[in-house]
């Protein structure tokens, strides 16, 4: 038997949001923004996003916790080129798969006022770990062979009128 928080999805805590949002071990941290309706962008990406190739740079997200190399990949080329003068706890959310949970603080940009106690707080809940695969989907035996056309019920066809197809006989 599997423990149950081994079953459990990772978890993006989105800080400024106070929100948590579960998803798949590998799925992109934009889309998972973007699905839960997260506010990712500011006035700028709002108007104009390059919609997740990395390029317009405007789905800047921060990961203050230690583990966040673990918790997302690696930083991609494009990434190392465009965020070459930030802090190296921001990623672009497009260029971000999740591999576990983490907190995020989405438009750090913007600047958090509290932001000591939204971390505090936010802190103050564990994360569960979650799964480092996906779930694969429990296959049942089967209990007839397909070339077994005995066991397979056969359909009865009956036409507009009644008559049984197969016999030609009428009801």
């Amino acid at each position: 038997m599997v423990p149950a928080e081994a079953l459990s999805m990772p978890v993006i805590r989105f800080v400024r949001e106070g929100r948590d949002v579960e998803c798949y071990p590998g799925e992109n941290l934009r889309e998972v923004a973007l699905r839960a309706g997260i506010q990712l962008y500011g006035l700028k990406g709002t108007l104009g996003n390059c919609g997740g190739c990395g390029q317009c740079i405007t789905c800047f997200v921060e990961v203050p916790d230690e583990p966040s190399a673990v918790a997302l990949s690696p930083r991609t080329p494009v990434e190392e080129q465009k965020l070459r003068r930030r802090s190296q706890s921001w990623r672009l959310a497009c260029q971000a798969l999740v591999n576990q949970s983490l907190r995020v603080i989405t438009r750090p940009q913007v600047g958090l006022g509290d932001r000591e106690a939204l971390l505090a707080s936010s802190m103050a809940t564990p994360l569960p770990l979650g799964p480092t695969a996906w779930p694969q989907p429990e296959v049942e035996p089967e209990t007839a062979l397909e070339g077994d056309a005995e066991s397979q019920p056969q359909p009865q066809l009956q036409s507009e009128a009644g008559a049984d197809a197969t016999s030609g006989d009428v009801s």
